[in-house]
């Protein structure tokens, strides 16, 4: 795991200058936290797939930074409820519910707090994300900072270009008209985050949507990654074809990739529609039989097989 020790140590100086009134278990703590349970998985990114690592790394320290890792329990805990409650679209979701419900006294906050709750209780990827937080530290106010910030980050995660946290309150809708609501008691305001958490056994199953939407959401980073590995092959048989076969072959693919036709492509080059043709075949051999082979040959096959 040569990479998560690189970006370790990195991450080491970063804290020693930014956090000098935070002992080394804090930071070490936070380091933890940030590389995941799972760091061997840097080894397997692309450039381009560590570089986003990296950025998601930074913005999850930012949020804990800057928002609660200095503030007390009770403070962090009001700070998250009102950053999620300040958005747009999940407040005036829970505003139209509220106006059409029975019960018309609940405020945004309210309803926002249970569905805190819930994810907290019963979404898997926090549970897990919980159980590591733990691993990472015994302290309970840094421990309840990491959850804190940890669980902002998930709730903004877009998919299909709305918060995570939508998705959560349909869900929790869903559960509330199946079963009543359920109310969150004042003295269990910091509880919530607290080392205590665990799932609820009487429950006995996933909520109706934990699936749907983690679903969504693995689905839209792999194409993210999909895109990212398919932009950075192409480069590289680009840079093959231009330096072993023709520059003329190069500009063949970048044409052929724009979805442009075998006519269209000789104007574009100003070519014979016969050479055209005999680049078309030059690339077609040296992708199957060169190029793809060592470079993700399932991917090459596609893209000239279009």
């Amino acid at each position: 795991m040569v990479i998560a020790e690189e970006l370790a140590d990195k991450w080491r100086l970063h804290l020693q200058s930014d956090l000098p009134g935070h002992g080394r278990p804090t930071h070490e703590a936070i380091i933890q936290w940030l590389l995941g349970e799972d760091q061997a998985r840097f080894e397997k990114l692309l450039p381009t797939q560590l570089d986003i690592a990296k950025q998601a790394m930074d913005y999850r320290y930012r949020i804990l930074q800057q928002r609660y890792l200095e503030a007390g329990p009770e403070r962090a805990y009001k700070g998250l409820i009102q950053r999620l409650s300040s958005l747009f679209l999940i407040r005036n979701k829970i505003r139209t519910w509220i106006a059409l419900s029975r019960d018309r006294q609940r405020s945004v906050v309210d309803v926002l707090q249970e569905v805190i709750q819930e994810l907290l209780q019963n979404d898997k990827y926090m549970q897990q994300q919980i159980n590591w937080i733990a691993q990472c530290t015994s302290d309970p106010r840094l421990r309840n900072a990491l959850v804190l910030a940890t669980t902002e980050e998930y709730c903004l995660r877009p998919i299909r270009n709305q918060p995570l946290l939508v998705y959560r309150f349909v869900n929790y809708l869903r559960r509330s008209q199946r079963g009543g609501m359920t109310q969150v008691p004042a003295a269990d305001f910091i509880r919530l985050v607290s080392e205590e958490i665990a799932p609820d056994e009487s429950e006995g199953s996933v909520s109706l949507l934990d699936g749907q939407a983690v679903a969504e959401y693995q689905d839209a980073q792999a194409q993210a990654e999909q895109q990212e590995l398919r932009k950075s092959i192409t480069q590289k048989f680009e840079v093959y074809l231009a330096e072993r076969v023709d520059p003329l072959a190069a500009e063949w693919l970048k044409l052929y990739l724009q979805g442009r036709t075998q006519e269209a492509i000789a104007q574009d080059l100003n070519v014979p529609i016969k050479q055209v043709y005999r680049l078309r075949e030059k690339v077609n051999y040296h992708a199957v039989r060169v190029f793809a082979p060592k470079n993700q040959p399932e991917l090459v096959t596609e893209w000239l097989g279009r």
